[in-house]
């Protein structure tokens, strides 16, 4: 889908601070805040933008734990990869869950309050998939970069 300059420059702006009301974006981008609206609806009718969100402090409210876990399946064809998905999807607990590939067919990012807690996940979901052949956590010891920025391309044309 190809951008133009206004589309990226509010798309980066955005990213950076989705909470800069219309005007002050309009002025950043050198345009009418009946435009930035417009082309900002836009963008999320196209599916660009998928949601407007709030990032939370884990540690702050006690999710400190912070787990990588590669999943294995012990039978994979769409049926079951699409089932595993949607199941892990419903948790709470689970941030991200990406397919992929290699040694594991998935990895998740768990946020967890602690390791008795983490360890209760473990035992309730992957005992109760019955497709899970293998799992590995990957405990995080620090966190030195976490952004959700997008790094954009230069527009088109």
């Amino acid at each position: 889908m190809a951008l133009d300059a206004l589309d990226t420059a509010l798309l980066d702006l955005l990213q950076r601070d989705a909470s800069l009301p219309m005007r002050e974006l309009a002025e950043r981008v050198g345009s009418s805040p009946a435009t930035c609206q417009r082309r900002i609806a836009q963008l999320r009718s196209r599916g660009v933008l998928q949601k407007q969100v709030a990032l939370v402090d884990r540690q702050r409210v006690g999710r400190s734990l912070t787990v990588f876990v590669s999943v294995e399946l012990d039978k994979q064809n769409a049926a079951l990869l699409t089932q595993f998905e949607q199941r892990v999807a419903a948790l709470d607990e689970v941030m991200a869950c990406y397919e992929i590939a290699g040694e594991f067919d998935f990895l998740l990012i768990v946020s967890a309050e602690s390791m008795a807690q983490y360890h209760a996940f473990t035992r309730e979901v992957f005992s109760s998939i019955h497709n899970v052949r293998n799992f590995k956590s990957m405990f995080a010891m620090n966190c030195s970069k976490f952004e959700t920025r997008v790094p954009l391309p230069p527009p088109a044309g």
